[in-house]
């Protein structure tokens, strides 16, 4: 079993930036892919961001060049850093975690957090 706990969402004005952490407890973090999906209201969930154990970062369209993700196994913590945000970005973002190869999907992952709301106000 593996617990994901997320921190770091909030307010922030278009065009500002925020950090969110994902730490994991349990199985061997360092193994696993992480992910980060969100699901804005009256919209289905979809994938931001994922980091694969050996370091290979994948983005969605929306958030090239905006998002960037990152791990610190040592901490066994993930992170997404937000930056040039747009009300768009509003959603609650989720942190996964997961051992199989298609990481853009959210059926590739077996664990999720509780996660945090990001709310981009223009």
């Amino acid at each position: 079993q593996v617990q994901l706990v997320e921190s770091g969402g909030g307010l922030v004005q278009a065009g500002g930036s925020l950090r969110l952490s994902c730490t994991a407890s349990g199985r061997a973090y360092s193994r696993l892919n992480m992910g980060w999906f969100r699901q804005a209201p009256g919209k289905e969930r979809e994938f931001v961001t994922a980091i694969s154990w050996s370091d290979i970062a994948y983005y969605a369209d929306s958030v090239k060049g905006r998002f960037t993700i990152s791990r610190d196994n040592a901490k066994n913590t993930v992170y997404l850093q937000m930056n040039n945000l747009k009300p768009e970005d509003t959603a609650v973002y989720y942190c996964a975690a997961g051992n199989k190869v298609v990481v853009k999907a959210s059926v590739a992952y077996d664990y999720w957090g509780q996660g945090t709301q990001v709310t981009v106000s223009s």
